[in-house]
Protein backbone atom coordinates (compact mmCIF):
# COMPACT_ATOMS: atom_id res chain seq x y z
CA UNK A 1 0.00 0.00 0.00
CA UNK A 2 3.02 2.26 0.41
CA UNK A 3 4.15 1.62 -2.75
CA UNK A 4 0.74 2.16 -4.19
CA UNK A 5 0.56 5.56 -2.13
CA UNK A 6 3.92 7.24 -3.98
CA UNK A 7 2.58 6.18 -7.09
CA UNK A 8 -0.39 7.84 -6.84
CA UNK A 9 0.96 11.36 -5.34
CA UNK A 10 3.72 10.45 -8.82
CA UNK A 11 0.94 10.73 -11.16
CA UNK A 12 -0.82 13.19 -9.25
CA UNK A 13 2.00 15.72 -9.94
CA UNK A 14 2.78 13.80 -14.13
CA UNK A 15 -0.65 14.35 -15.10
CA UNK A 16 -1.36 18.24 -13.50
CA UNK A 17 2.08 19.74 -14.81
CA UNK A 18 0.79 22.70 -12.92
CA UNK A 19 3.05 25.41 -10.59
CA UNK A 20 1.96 24.59 -7.12
CA UNK A 21 -0.98 26.74 -6.70
CA UNK A 22 -2.90 24.72 -9.10
CA UNK A 23 -4.25 23.09 -6.21
CA UNK A 24 -7.54 22.02 -7.98
CA UNK A 25 -7.09 22.28 -11.76
CA UNK A 26 -9.10 19.89 -13.24
CA UNK A 27 -12.74 17.89 -12.35
CA UNK A 28 -12.56 16.21 -9.47
CA UNK A 29 -9.26 17.73 -8.49
CA UNK A 30 -5.77 15.73 -8.60
CA UNK A 31 -5.90 12.79 -11.23
CA UNK A 32 -9.77 13.27 -10.89
CA UNK A 33 -9.27 11.47 -7.52
CA UNK A 34 -11.95 13.82 -5.63
CA UNK A 35 -9.38 14.06 -2.75
CA UNK A 36 -7.95 17.17 -1.38
CA UNK A 37 -4.28 17.20 -1.43
CA UNK A 38 -4.06 19.99 1.12
CA UNK A 39 -4.00 19.52 4.93
CA UNK A 40 -6.34 22.03 6.36
CA UNK A 41 -9.39 20.78 7.02
CA UNK A 42 -12.74 21.93 5.14
CA UNK A 43 -15.61 23.39 7.49
CA UNK A 44 -18.42 20.94 8.18
CA UNK A 45 -21.45 23.00 8.85
CA UNK A 46 -22.23 26.01 7.19
CA UNK A 47 -25.19 27.97 5.91
CA UNK A 48 -26.41 31.56 4.50
CA UNK A 49 -24.99 33.37 7.53
CA UNK A 50 -22.37 31.03 8.80
CA UNK A 51 -18.79 30.44 7.07
CA UNK A 52 -20.31 31.56 3.87
CA UNK A 53 -17.11 33.31 2.73
CA UNK A 54 -18.98 35.07 -0.70
CA UNK A 55 -21.29 34.63 -3.14
CA UNK A 56 -20.86 35.52 -7.11
CA UNK A 57 -24.05 35.52 -9.58
CA UNK A 58 -22.86 34.14 -12.31
CA UNK A 59 -23.63 35.14 -16.34
CA UNK A 60 -25.59 31.61 -17.09
CA UNK A 61 -26.22 28.06 -15.97
CA UNK A 62 -24.34 24.93 -16.27
CA UNK A 63 -23.39 22.45 -14.58
CA UNK A 64 -19.02 22.23 -14.94
CA UNK A 65 -17.13 21.77 -11.99
CA UNK A 66 -15.23 25.21 -10.86
CA UNK A 67 -11.31 24.40 -10.78
CA UNK A 68 -9.26 26.44 -8.89
CA UNK A 69 -5.81 27.98 -9.69
CA UNK A 70 -3.71 30.15 -7.53
CA UNK A 71 -6.19 33.63 -6.52
CA UNK A 72 -8.27 32.44 -9.05
CA UNK A 73 -11.18 30.68 -9.33
CA UNK A 74 -13.00 29.09 -13.03
CA UNK A 75 -16.24 28.16 -14.11
CA UNK A 76 -18.21 27.92 -17.57
CA UNK A 77 -21.65 29.12 -17.88
CA UNK A 78 -24.22 29.44 -20.84
CA UNK A 79 -26.72 32.06 -21.28
CA UNK A 80 -29.90 32.69 -24.27
CA UNK A 81 -31.06 29.40 -24.95
CA UNK A 82 -31.86 26.30 -23.09
CA UNK A 83 -32.58 27.69 -19.60
CA UNK A 84 -36.61 26.35 -19.50
CA UNK A 85 -38.01 23.75 -20.74
CA UNK A 86 -41.45 24.86 -21.51
CA UNK A 87 -39.51 28.25 -23.58
CA UNK A 88 -36.29 27.25 -24.22
CA UNK A 89 -35.75 30.01 -26.46
CA UNK A 90 -33.94 30.45 -30.13
CA UNK A 91 -30.82 28.26 -30.71
CA UNK A 92 -29.12 31.33 -32.49
CA UNK A 93 -29.26 33.13 -28.99
CA UNK A 94 -26.95 30.01 -27.46
CA UNK A 95 -23.57 31.78 -26.07
CA UNK A 96 -20.90 30.13 -23.66
CA UNK A 97 -19.20 32.06 -20.97
CA UNK A 98 -15.69 31.36 -19.28
CA UNK A 99 -15.46 33.40 -15.85
CA UNK A 100 -12.42 33.84 -13.31
CA UNK A 101 -13.66 35.12 -10.46
CA UNK A 102 -11.23 36.48 -7.30
CA UNK A 103 -10.70 33.63 -4.99
CA UNK A 104 -10.39 36.39 -1.90
CA UNK A 105 -13.01 38.30 -2.19
CA UNK A 106 -15.43 36.46 -5.11
CA UNK A 107 -15.83 39.24 -7.72
CA UNK A 108 -15.16 38.57 -10.77
CA UNK A 109 -11.76 39.17 -12.53
CA UNK A 110 -12.50 38.57 -16.19
CA UNK A 111 -15.45 37.00 -18.17
CA UNK A 112 -15.47 36.10 -21.93
CA UNK A 113 -18.69 35.23 -24.00
CA UNK A 114 -17.97 32.90 -27.06
CA UNK A 115 -20.52 32.61 -29.86
CA UNK A 116 -21.91 28.48 -30.10
CA UNK A 117 -20.86 27.12 -33.31
CA UNK A 118 -24.26 25.75 -34.39
CA UNK A 119 -26.15 23.77 -34.52
CA UNK A 120 -26.54 22.23 -31.03
CA UNK A 121 -27.93 19.23 -29.50
CA UNK A 122 -31.19 20.68 -29.50
CA UNK A 123 -32.66 21.55 -26.19
CA UNK A 124 -35.15 19.12 -25.15
CA UNK A 125 -35.40 15.13 -24.52
CA UNK A 126 -34.17 13.40 -21.30
CA UNK A 127 -30.25 14.48 -22.05
CA UNK A 128 -29.58 18.25 -22.91
CA UNK A 129 -32.12 19.90 -20.40
CA UNK A 130 -30.58 17.77 -17.55
CA UNK A 131 -27.27 19.20 -17.80
CA UNK A 132 -27.35 22.30 -20.47
CA UNK A 133 -24.67 23.53 -22.62
CA UNK A 134 -21.74 23.97 -20.11
CA UNK A 135 -21.08 20.69 -18.58
CA UNK A 136 -17.70 20.46 -19.75
CA UNK A 137 -15.27 21.13 -16.56
CA UNK A 138 -11.85 23.24 -17.37
CA UNK A 139 -8.78 22.25 -16.54
CA UNK A 140 -5.43 24.45 -15.95
CA UNK A 141 -1.65 23.89 -16.24
CA UNK A 142 -1.06 26.80 -13.33
CA UNK A 143 -0.88 29.30 -16.23
CA UNK A 144 -3.58 28.83 -19.11
CA UNK A 145 -6.92 28.11 -18.89
CA UNK A 146 -8.36 25.31 -21.26
CA UNK A 147 -11.98 24.58 -21.51
CA UNK A 148 -14.15 22.07 -24.23
CA UNK A 149 -17.41 23.48 -25.57
CA UNK A 150 -18.88 20.55 -27.32
CA UNK A 151 -19.42 21.05 -30.67
CA UNK A 152 -17.63 25.10 -30.23
CA UNK A 153 -14.39 22.93 -29.84
CA UNK A 154 -11.54 23.16 -27.58
CA UNK A 155 -10.29 26.52 -26.11
CA UNK A 156 -6.90 28.12 -24.63
CA UNK A 157 -7.11 31.35 -22.35
CA UNK A 158 -4.37 32.99 -20.30
CA UNK A 159 -4.48 34.87 -17.01
CA UNK A 160 -5.52 38.07 -18.37
CA UNK A 161 -8.82 36.54 -20.25
CA UNK A 162 -7.28 36.60 -23.87
CA UNK A 163 -7.92 33.90 -26.14
CA UNK A 164 -4.82 31.93 -26.88
CA UNK A 165 -6.86 29.55 -29.52
CA UNK A 166 -9.65 27.70 -30.65
CA UNK A 167 -9.78 24.19 -32.53
CA UNK A 168 -12.78 22.19 -33.61
CA UNK A 169 -13.22 18.80 -32.56
CA UNK A 170 -16.37 17.86 -34.26
CA UNK A 171 -19.66 18.58 -34.90
CA UNK A 172 -21.51 14.83 -34.54
CA UNK A 173 -23.88 13.73 -31.93
CA UNK A 174 -24.16 11.07 -30.00
CA UNK A 175 -27.50 9.33 -31.32
CA UNK A 176 -29.96 9.92 -28.49
CA UNK A 177 -28.57 13.91 -28.83
CA UNK A 178 -27.93 13.89 -24.68
CA UNK A 179 -24.97 16.77 -25.80
CA UNK A 180 -21.38 16.99 -24.46
CA UNK A 181 -20.04 16.26 -21.12
CA UNK A 182 -16.79 14.46 -20.63
CA UNK A 183 -13.79 16.99 -19.53
CA UNK A 184 -10.48 17.45 -20.98
CA UNK A 185 -7.41 16.72 -18.68
CA UNK A 186 -3.42 17.47 -19.34
CA UNK A 187 -0.76 15.32 -19.88
CA UNK A 188 2.98 16.44 -20.52
CA UNK A 189 2.08 19.02 -23.86
CA UNK A 190 -0.51 17.75 -24.37
CA UNK A 191 -4.37 18.23 -24.39
CA UNK A 192 -6.06 15.49 -24.29
CA UNK A 193 -10.35 16.00 -24.89
CA UNK A 194 -12.78 13.05 -24.74
CA UNK A 195 -14.89 14.61 -28.39
CA UNK A 196 -16.74 11.58 -27.58
CA UNK A 197 -20.53 13.10 -28.55
CA UNK A 198 -19.01 15.51 -31.33
CA UNK A 199 -16.71 12.26 -33.75
CA UNK A 200 -16.44 9.49 -31.41
CA UNK A 201 -13.00 10.73 -30.89
CA UNK A 202 -10.01 11.50 -28.27
CA UNK A 203 -8.03 14.09 -29.28
CA UNK A 204 -4.46 15.29 -28.39
CA UNK A 205 -3.58 19.00 -29.02
CA UNK A 206 -0.63 21.11 -28.35
CA UNK A 207 -1.80 22.56 -25.55
CA UNK A 208 0.59 25.77 -26.48
CA UNK A 209 -1.53 26.41 -30.25
CA UNK A 210 -4.08 24.36 -29.72
CA UNK A 211 -2.74 22.27 -33.55
CA UNK A 212 -3.73 18.58 -33.18
CA UNK A 213 -1.25 16.01 -32.49
CA UNK A 214 -3.18 12.61 -32.86
CA UNK A 215 -6.76 11.46 -32.92
CA UNK A 216 -7.97 8.11 -32.47
CA UNK A 217 -11.61 7.77 -33.56
CA UNK A 218 -13.61 4.72 -32.36
CA UNK A 219 -17.80 3.49 -32.51
CA UNK A 220 -16.89 2.21 -28.48
CA UNK A 221 -16.72 5.86 -27.54
CA UNK A 222 -20.43 6.71 -28.18
CA UNK A 223 -22.57 6.98 -25.26
CA UNK A 224 -19.32 7.70 -22.91
CA UNK A 225 -19.30 11.15 -21.02
CA UNK A 226 -16.50 10.13 -18.21
CA UNK A 227 -13.37 12.08 -18.20
CA UNK A 228 -9.84 9.81 -18.50
CA UNK A 229 -7.40 9.41 -15.64
CA UNK A 230 -4.11 8.62 -15.80
CA UNK A 231 -2.16 5.51 -14.40
CA UNK A 232 1.42 5.26 -13.62
CA UNK A 233 2.40 1.65 -14.44
CA UNK A 234 5.68 1.79 -14.41
CA UNK A 235 8.14 4.44 -14.15
CA UNK A 236 8.72 4.66 -17.81
CA UNK A 237 4.78 3.96 -18.84
CA UNK A 238 1.94 5.75 -18.06
CA UNK A 239 -1.54 4.62 -19.23
CA UNK A 240 -4.69 6.50 -20.07
CA UNK A 241 -7.57 4.87 -18.97
CA UNK A 242 -11.18 5.40 -19.87
CA UNK A 243 -14.58 3.85 -19.80
CA UNK A 244 -16.63 3.21 -22.38
CA UNK A 245 -19.68 1.16 -23.29
CA UNK A 246 -18.90 -2.50 -22.43
CA UNK A 247 -15.73 -2.01 -21.93
CA UNK A 248 -12.54 -0.20 -19.93
CA UNK A 249 -9.81 0.80 -22.42
CA UNK A 250 -6.06 1.48 -21.34
CA UNK A 251 -4.28 3.67 -23.83
CA UNK A 252 -0.45 5.19 -24.93
CA UNK A 253 -1.44 8.98 -24.24
CA UNK A 254 1.47 9.85 -26.06
CA UNK A 255 -0.15 8.71 -29.39
CA UNK A 256 -3.88 7.15 -28.65
CA UNK A 257 -2.84 3.88 -29.44
CA UNK A 258 -5.27 1.10 -27.10
CA UNK A 259 -2.79 -1.00 -25.06
CA UNK A 260 -5.55 -2.95 -23.81
CA UNK A 261 -8.99 -3.36 -22.76
CA UNK A 262 -11.34 -5.35 -20.75
CA UNK A 263 -15.31 -6.01 -20.12
CA UNK A 264 -16.56 -3.45 -18.31
CA UNK A 265 -20.65 -2.57 -17.30
CA UNK A 266 -22.57 -4.51 -19.56
CA UNK A 267 -24.90 -0.82 -20.15
CA UNK A 268 -25.48 1.50 -23.04
CA UNK A 269 -23.95 4.24 -21.95
CA UNK A 270 -21.21 4.87 -19.47
CA UNK A 271 -21.31 8.19 -17.71
CA UNK A 272 -18.83 8.16 -14.51
CA UNK A 273 -15.29 8.08 -14.57
CA UNK A 274 -12.77 5.43 -12.93
CA UNK A 275 -10.65 6.38 -9.86
CA UNK A 276 -7.47 4.55 -9.20
CA UNK A 277 -5.02 3.89 -6.58
CA UNK A 278 -1.28 2.68 -7.55
CA UNK A 279 -1.61 0.79 -10.62
CA UNK A 280 -5.24 -0.65 -9.99
CA UNK A 281 -8.38 1.57 -11.56
CA UNK A 282 -11.70 1.12 -9.83
CA UNK A 283 -15.14 1.74 -11.46
CA UNK A 284 -18.75 1.37 -10.53
CA UNK A 285 -21.46 2.23 -13.41
CA UNK A 286 -24.69 1.38 -15.31
CA UNK A 287 -28.45 0.76 -14.78
CA UNK A 288 -27.75 -2.69 -14.68
CA UNK A 289 -24.95 -2.28 -11.71
CA UNK A 290 -21.72 -3.34 -12.12
CA UNK A 291 -18.39 -2.72 -9.87
CA UNK A 292 -14.76 -3.44 -10.81
CA UNK A 293 -11.28 -3.42 -10.07
CA UNK A 294 -8.76 -4.36 -13.28
CA UNK A 295 -4.93 -3.89 -12.74
CA UNK A 296 -3.17 -1.36 -15.30
CA UNK A 297 -0.92 -2.62 -17.92
CA UNK A 298 -1.03 -5.64 -20.03
CA UNK A 299 -1.63 -5.88 -24.25
CA UNK A 300 -4.64 -6.66 -25.53
CA UNK A 301 -7.84 -8.05 -23.90
CA UNK A 302 -6.67 -8.18 -19.76
CA UNK A 303 -9.76 -9.18 -18.83
CA UNK A 304 -8.91 -12.94 -17.47
CA UNK A 305 -5.60 -11.95 -16.39
CA UNK A 306 -5.95 -8.24 -15.01
CA UNK A 307 -9.22 -8.01 -13.39
CA UNK A 308 -9.18 -8.25 -9.62
CA UNK A 309 -12.67 -8.70 -8.67
CA UNK A 310 -16.37 -7.45 -10.08
CA UNK A 311 -19.24 -6.55 -8.17
CA UNK A 312 -23.07 -5.31 -8.50
CA UNK A 313 -22.54 -2.12 -7.26
CA UNK A 314 -24.34 0.60 -9.26
CA UNK A 315 -23.87 4.31 -9.91
CA UNK A 316 -25.44 6.75 -12.69
CA UNK A 317 -23.95 9.58 -12.92
CA UNK A 318 -21.49 9.93 -9.76
CA UNK A 319 -17.87 8.99 -9.65
CA UNK A 320 -16.74 7.30 -6.58
CA UNK A 321 -13.70 8.26 -4.16
CA UNK A 322 -11.03 5.31 -3.41
CA UNK A 323 -9.73 5.78 0.17
CA UNK A 324 -7.98 3.68 2.90
CA UNK A 325 -8.89 0.44 1.50
CA UNK A 326 -12.42 1.74 0.99
CA UNK A 327 -14.27 2.73 -2.37
CA UNK A 328 -17.25 5.48 -1.46
CA UNK A 329 -19.86 6.11 -3.89
CA UNK A 330 -23.27 7.80 -3.62
CA UNK A 331 -26.53 7.40 -5.93
CA UNK A 332 -29.26 9.67 -4.97
CA UNK A 333 -29.17 9.93 -0.99
CA UNK A 334 -27.55 6.02 -1.30
CA UNK A 335 -24.39 5.74 0.40
CA UNK A 336 -22.20 2.50 -0.04
CA UNK A 337 -18.83 1.78 1.05
CA UNK A 338 -16.64 -1.23 -0.66
CA UNK A 339 -13.52 -3.12 0.52
CA UNK A 340 -10.88 -2.42 -2.74
CA UNK A 341 -9.15 -5.77 -1.80
CA UNK A 342 -12.02 -7.90 -2.26
CA UNK A 343 -15.48 -5.28 -4.37
CA UNK A 344 -17.34 -6.68 -0.72
CA UNK A 345 -19.66 -4.38 0.22
CA UNK A 346 -18.85 -3.40 3.85
CA UNK A 347 -21.95 -0.78 4.00
CA UNK A 348 -24.72 1.02 3.16
CA UNK A 349 -27.06 4.03 4.51
CA UNK A 350 -29.59 5.75 2.81
CA UNK A 351 -29.40 9.15 4.37
CA UNK A 352 -32.54 11.60 5.19
CA UNK A 353 -33.03 15.11 5.79
CA UNK A 354 -33.02 18.44 3.92
CA UNK A 355 -34.98 19.05 0.88
CA UNK A 356 -34.17 15.34 -0.16
CA UNK A 357 -35.06 14.44 -3.63
CA UNK A 358 -33.19 15.84 -6.65
CA UNK A 359 -34.61 19.43 -5.60
CA UNK A 360 -35.19 20.86 -8.88
CA UNK A 361 -37.28 20.89 -12.52
CA UNK A 362 -34.57 18.45 -14.71
CA UNK A 363 -34.40 15.62 -11.92
CA UNK A 364 -31.41 13.50 -10.95
CA UNK A 365 -28.08 14.46 -9.23
CA UNK A 366 -25.38 14.87 -11.09
CA UNK A 367 -22.53 15.76 -8.58
CA UNK A 368 -19.56 13.26 -7.74
CA UNK A 369 -18.71 13.19 -3.48
CA UNK A 370 -15.24 15.24 -3.10
CA UNK A 371 -13.00 14.41 0.71
CA UNK A 372 -11.48 16.62 2.62
CA UNK A 373 -9.58 15.38 5.48
CA UNK A 374 -11.32 11.95 6.04
CA UNK A 375 -14.94 13.35 5.11
CA UNK A 376 -16.88 13.13 2.16
CA UNK A 377 -18.98 16.23 0.73
CA UNK A 378 -21.79 15.38 -1.28
CA UNK A 379 -23.72 17.74 -3.09
CA UNK A 380 -27.24 16.73 -3.77
CA UNK A 381 -29.38 19.16 -6.75
CA UNK A 382 -31.61 20.15 -3.77
CA UNK A 383 -28.49 22.40 -2.75
CA UNK A 384 -28.32 19.71 0.24
CA UNK A 385 -24.97 19.09 0.73
CA UNK A 386 -24.04 15.86 2.69
CA UNK A 387 -20.76 15.53 4.95
CA UNK A 388 -19.83 11.92 6.12
CA UNK A 389 -17.12 10.50 7.70
CA UNK A 390 -15.41 8.27 4.96
CA UNK A 391 -15.35 5.11 7.70
CA UNK A 392 -17.12 1.85 7.32
CA UNK A 393 -20.50 2.94 8.86
CA UNK A 394 -20.62 6.06 6.88
CA UNK A 395 -21.05 8.19 9.91
CA UNK A 396 -23.22 11.51 9.12
CA UNK A 397 -21.63 15.00 9.96
CA UNK A 398 -24.29 17.33 9.21
CA UNK A 399 -26.30 18.56 6.40
CA UNK A 400 -25.68 21.66 5.09
CA UNK A 401 -26.82 24.51 2.32
CA UNK A 402 -25.52 28.44 0.90
CA UNK A 403 -28.83 29.60 0.32
CA UNK A 404 -32.53 28.84 0.99
CA UNK A 405 -33.39 29.85 -2.54
CA UNK A 406 -34.75 27.35 -5.29
CA UNK A 407 -31.22 26.75 -6.99
CA UNK A 408 -29.52 23.74 -8.71
CA UNK A 409 -26.49 22.32 -7.77
CA UNK A 410 -25.36 19.68 -9.84
CA UNK A 411 -21.86 20.82 -10.23
CA UNK A 412 -19.18 18.65 -8.00
CA UNK A 413 -17.45 20.81 -5.94
CA UNK A 414 -13.68 22.14 -5.12
CA UNK A 415 -11.74 21.79 -2.12
CA UNK A 416 -8.71 23.90 -1.90
CA UNK A 417 -6.77 25.09 1.36
CA UNK A 418 -9.88 24.32 3.18
CA UNK A 419 -12.29 25.97 1.20
CA UNK A 420 -15.17 24.31 -0.67
CA UNK A 421 -16.54 25.44 -3.72
CA UNK A 422 -19.46 25.27 -5.00
CA UNK A 423 -21.53 26.35 -8.26
CA UNK A 424 -25.04 25.96 -8.72
CA UNK A 425 -27.33 27.20 -11.91
CA UNK A 426 -27.40 31.08 -10.54
CA UNK A 427 -24.12 31.49 -8.42
CA UNK A 428 -20.47 30.53 -7.35
CA UNK A 429 -20.42 30.07 -3.67
CA UNK A 430 -16.82 29.69 -1.17
CA UNK A 431 -17.37 28.38 2.20
CA UNK A 432 -14.38 28.62 4.18
CA UNK A 433 -13.25 27.84 7.95
CA UNK A 434 -14.56 31.01 9.43
CA UNK A 435 -15.29 29.91 12.75
CA UNK A 436 -19.01 30.82 12.65
CA UNK A 437 -21.54 28.66 14.38
CA UNK A 438 -24.97 27.67 12.36
CA UNK A 439 -27.45 29.60 14.05
CA UNK A 440 -30.28 27.04 15.46
CA UNK A 441 -32.92 28.57 12.85
CA UNK A 442 -30.47 27.66 9.99
CA UNK A 443 -29.65 23.91 11.03
CA UNK A 444 -30.56 20.97 9.18
CA UNK A 445 -31.40 17.78 10.91
CA UNK A 446 -29.84 14.70 9.66
CA UNK A 447 -31.60 11.20 10.00
CA UNK A 448 -29.59 8.31 8.00
CA UNK A 449 -30.93 5.09 8.25
CA UNK A 450 -28.85 2.21 7.34
CA UNK A 451 -30.06 -0.22 4.46
CA UNK A 452 -30.47 -3.49 5.41
CA UNK A 453 -27.53 -6.30 3.97
CA UNK A 454 -27.77 -6.29 0.25
CA UNK A 455 -30.00 -3.35 -0.49
CA UNK A 456 -29.83 -2.10 -4.06
CA UNK A 457 -28.91 1.62 -4.63
CA UNK A 458 -31.69 3.55 -4.71
CA UNK A 459 -31.13 4.71 -8.71
CA UNK A 460 -31.11 1.36 -9.67
CA UNK A 461 -34.33 0.12 -8.06
CA UNK A 462 -36.38 -0.80 -10.81
CA UNK A 463 -33.60 -0.87 -12.98
CA UNK A 464 -32.80 -4.06 -12.60
CA UNK A 465 -34.42 -6.79 -14.68
CA UNK A 466 -38.21 -4.75 -14.27
CA UNK A 467 -39.79 -3.66 -17.12
CA UNK A 468 -36.27 -3.77 -19.59
CA UNK A 469 -37.67 -2.80 -22.79
CA UNK A 470 -41.25 -3.04 -21.61
CA UNK A 471 -40.59 -7.10 -21.66
CA UNK A 472 -41.93 -7.52 -17.91
CA UNK A 473 -40.44 -8.50 -14.79
CA UNK A 474 -37.02 -9.88 -13.95
CA UNK A 475 -35.22 -11.47 -16.83
CA UNK A 476 -38.29 -10.82 -19.03
CA UNK A 477 -40.58 -13.64 -16.44
CA UNK A 478 -43.93 -13.24 -15.75
CA UNK A 479 -45.94 -10.37 -16.01
CA UNK A 480 -44.82 -6.68 -15.31
CA UNK A 481 -48.13 -5.26 -12.58
CA UNK A 482 -47.04 -1.55 -13.26
CA UNK A 483 -49.62 -0.53 -10.51
CA UNK A 484 -47.75 -2.53 -7.85
CA UNK A 485 -43.99 -1.83 -8.94
CA UNK A 486 -45.74 2.21 -8.51
CA UNK A 487 -48.03 1.45 -5.29
CA UNK A 488 -44.16 0.38 -3.73
CA UNK A 489 -42.37 3.75 -4.48
CA UNK A 490 -44.83 5.83 -3.32
CA UNK A 491 -44.20 5.51 0.22
CA UNK A 492 -45.89 8.36 1.81
CA UNK A 493 -49.37 6.73 -0.04
CA UNK A 494 -50.17 10.13 -1.49
CA UNK A 495 -50.96 8.27 -5.49
CA UNK A 496 -47.57 10.55 -6.87
CA UNK A 497 -43.49 9.76 -7.02
CA UNK A 498 -41.47 13.06 -5.51
CA UNK A 499 -38.75 13.38 -3.98
CA UNK A 500 -36.49 10.56 -3.00
CA UNK A 501 -39.71 8.27 -4.71
CA UNK A 502 -38.66 9.42 -8.22
CA UNK A 503 -35.28 7.21 -8.71
CA UNK A 504 -33.60 5.49 -11.63
CA UNK A 505 -34.43 5.90 -15.19
CA UNK A 506 -37.52 7.56 -14.17
CA UNK A 507 -35.61 10.44 -12.58
CA UNK A 508 -33.76 10.56 -16.02
CA UNK A 509 -37.00 11.19 -17.78
CA UNK A 510 -38.77 13.14 -15.16
CA UNK A 511 -39.07 16.18 -16.92
CA UNK A 512 -40.84 14.32 -19.90
CA UNK A 513 -43.20 11.98 -17.79
CA UNK A 514 -44.15 15.14 -15.41
CA UNK A 515 -46.51 16.52 -18.02
CA UNK A 516 -48.36 19.01 -15.48
CA UNK A 517 -44.96 20.18 -14.47
CA UNK A 518 -45.85 20.27 -10.78
CA UNK A 519 -43.00 18.21 -9.73
CA UNK A 520 -44.32 14.72 -8.87
CA UNK A 521 -45.34 11.77 -11.21
CA UNK A 522 -49.35 10.15 -10.74
CA UNK A 523 -49.95 6.53 -11.72
CA UNK A 524 -51.48 7.95 -15.16
CA UNK A 525 -48.38 9.93 -15.98
CA UNK A 526 -45.90 7.34 -15.44
CA UNK A 527 -48.50 4.74 -17.51
CA UNK A 528 -48.37 6.89 -20.30
CA UNK A 529 -44.37 7.47 -20.06
CA UNK A 530 -43.16 4.25 -19.32
CA UNK A 531 -43.10 3.51 -23.61
CA UNK A 532 -40.32 6.25 -23.70
CA UNK A 533 -38.76 5.86 -19.84
CA UNK A 534 -37.99 1.57 -20.69
CA UNK A 535 -37.87 1.41 -24.26
CA UNK A 536 -37.70 3.34 -27.38
CA UNK A 537 -33.92 5.11 -25.80
CA UNK A 538 -32.31 2.35 -28.33
CA UNK A 539 -28.11 3.33 -28.54
CA UNK A 540 -28.98 4.16 -32.24
CA UNK A 541 -27.90 2.75 -35.13
CA UNK A 542 -24.65 3.69 -37.35
CA UNK A 543 -24.53 6.40 -39.61
CA UNK A 544 -27.17 8.88 -38.10
CA UNK A 545 -26.77 11.35 -35.05
CA UNK A 546 -30.19 11.46 -33.84
CA UNK A 547 -32.73 13.19 -34.82
CA UNK A 548 -32.11 15.31 -37.40
CA UNK A 549 -27.88 15.34 -36.44
CA UNK A 550 -25.09 14.87 -38.29
CA UNK A 551 -24.69 11.07 -39.78
CA UNK A 552 -21.73 9.56 -38.08
CA UNK A 553 -19.36 7.54 -40.34
CA UNK A 554 -18.10 3.99 -40.02
CA UNK A 555 -15.72 3.93 -37.36
CA UNK A 556 -13.86 0.62 -35.44
CA UNK A 557 -15.37 -0.87 -32.87
CA UNK A 558 -11.71 0.27 -30.40
CA UNK A 559 -8.20 2.20 -31.49
CA UNK A 560 -5.84 0.78 -33.47
CA UNK A 561 -3.68 -1.71 -30.75
CA UNK A 562 -0.63 -0.30 -29.69
CA UNK A 563 2.17 -2.70 -31.76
Amino acid sequence: MIRSAIRFSAVCVLCCTVSVQADWSRFRGPNGSGISADGRPAPVAWSPSANLKWKTALPGAGVSCPVVVGDRVYVTCYSGYGLDRENPGDMKDLKRHVVAVDRKGGSIVWSKTIDAVLPEDPYRGAGVPAHGYASNTPVSDGENLFVFLGKSGALAFDKSGKQLWQTNLGKESDPQRWGSASSPILYKNLLIVPATAESEALVALDKKTGKEVWRQEASGFSNSWCTPILVEVAKDRTDLVIGVTQEIWGINPDTGKLRWYCEGAKSGSYCTSLVSLGDVVYGIEGRSGKSIAVRAGGKGDVTKTHVLWTGRDSARFGTPIVYKDRLYSFNGSVGTAIDIKTGKKVHQARFKGGRGGAGGRRGGDYSSPVLSDGKLYYARQSGDVFVVKATDKLEPVAINRVTADNEEFSATPAISNGEVFLRSNKHLYCVAPMGQSVPPEEKIAAAPAASEEGDEAEGERGGRGRGRGGRGGRGGRGGFDLEQWFKQRDENGDGKLSGDEISGRMRDRVGDIDTDKDGAITLEEFRKGRSSMFGGRGRGGRGRGGDDGPSRPERPKRPPLET
